[in-house]
């Protein structure tokens, strides 16, 4: 006689690692409305309040999808929302998007354009001196194409001493002119002549006058203009008339800079602070290195970051397997807690599911999601979210109308 086979018992703890969706509990009910959970009620999300709960030990959060899916929405409507829990909105966008829905919330935009009416200063006195001196090695490493020598880091620090001290305003035509005609002072305080150290910082002095005197004049070689402040709820760094410019990172990373400034003077709020194309600021070693120290400030600042991208890949093709830009790259992961993921194409599959660890499971479901579905990793729980739009927000947040339209 042929024994049947004993049952396996097991929990609905075990059972999960098989359906890794079914029977999720969800985040809770404090926080912002996105959508409907596929295996469950609605989703709720707030980084902040999971932070509180300890649920998260980071409120960073990283965006990635195809054209179309339905990211930019999802991050529209999540900014509308939190308005009413009192946060504040700064988004930095690069493609001009935001600009309507900011002005419909009585909000800021700050349009910054080649010899443009508005100027930020990135050296502003309000920027803490050693933020300063981080935020000039990472531009002047951008500009040059490579990392800063020893003797140009040198020179920098001790051109930014010379234009700090006394009630003169630092700005970078102050720290070019330093750079270029260094005093004794300075030169002495590093035991070296002027000569040399002349000669340490010439090529980066010529480069930085690219924004100081060359075709992206304008924008950041004055002191700022006055008015310019974050007191509105929405506030949206408007860089589109240089979009298609070589040097947008290098543009998002000083105006990124002045935002950070003025929000680390505390406004009271908790912010969510998106940056839109992030890719632009990931190909550069030395920005994204800056964007990474950033990231891990945003506790201490009350900040949520968001980083907007086509892919997560694009993570990993900022250098060289292996090298330190794609670990610095890869590292905002870490620091980002918070994924949201739309479909990606099946070439895209294998880096995602490596970048981000994902089930056997989750990996199958990824290239099949429809238009505003995404895997939300939050933490170590994994969420299939379908995103849900009222009629009005739809009106506010659609970046296909014109496509529509013309249908």
């Amino acid at each position: 006689m042929k024994l049947a086979p004993s049952a396996h018992r097991v929990t609905t703890a075990h059972l999960q690692a098989v359906y890794p969706f079914v029977c999720e509990g969800g985040l809770g009910k404090n926080g912002v409305y996105i959508g409907q959970d596929l295996l469950g009620g609605a989703f709720i999300y707030d980084a902040f309040e999971l932070y509180e709960q300890g649920v998260l030990t980071s409120p960073n959060m990283l965006v990635a999808g195809q054209l179309g899916r339905g990211k930019s929405a999802v991050i529209k409507t999540l900014c509308l929302r939190q308005l009413v829990f009192g946060r504040q909105i700064v988004i930095m966008d690069p493609k001009g998007e935001y600009a309507p829905l900011a002005r419909f919330c009585g909000g800021s935009v700050i349009r910054l354009e080649p010899n443009g009416s508005v100027k930020l200063n990135p050296l502003d006195a309000r920027i803490a001196r050693h933020d300063q001196l981080r935020l000039l090695n990472a531009v002047c490493a951008a500009v040059l194409g490579r990392p800063l020598r020893p003797q140009e880091r040198s020179a920098v620090e001790a051109a930014l001493s010379v234009i700090t001290a006394g009630r003169r305003k630092p700005t970078l035509p102050l720290l070019v002119a330093a750079l270029l005609e260094p005093r004794e002072e300075a030169a002495t305080s590093l035991v070296t002549d002027r000569a040399t150290l002349t000669e340490w910082g010439r090529e980066v002095a010529f480069e930085l006058r690219r924004l100081v005197s060359g075709d992206l004049k304008g924008m950041f070689d004055a002191t700022t203009t006055k008015g310019i402040e974050l007191d509105a709820a929405f506030v949206v760094m408007d860089l589109s008339a240089v979009y298609d410019s070589d040097a947008l990172g290098i543009l998002m990373t000083c105006a990124a800079a002045w935002l950070h400034a003025l929000l680390q003077r505390g406004t009271g709020r908790k912010t969510l602070f998106v940056v839109d194309e992030a890719w632009a600021i990931l190909s550069n070693l030395a920005i994204a290195k800056w964007l990474q120290a950033s990231f891990k400030l945003s506790r201490s600042n009350g900040l949520q970051n968001i980083a907007v991208m086509h892919r997560l890949s694009d993570l990993a093709a900022t250098g060289a397997a292996g090298s330190q830009q794609e670990r610095v790259a890869t590292g905002l992961l870490s620091d980002a807690e918070t994924k949201v993921v739309y479909a990606q194409p099946h070439a895209e599959i294998e880096a995602t599911a490596k970048l981000l660890g994902l089930t056997a499971t989750e990996r199958t479901l990824l290239p099949l999601l429809e238009r505003g579905v995404a895997l939300w990793k939050v933490g170590e729980r994994s969420f299939l979210v379908r995103h849900h739009m009222g009629a009005t927000e739809a009106d506010l947040v659609d970046t296909d109308f014109r496509m529509v339209r013309a249908r």
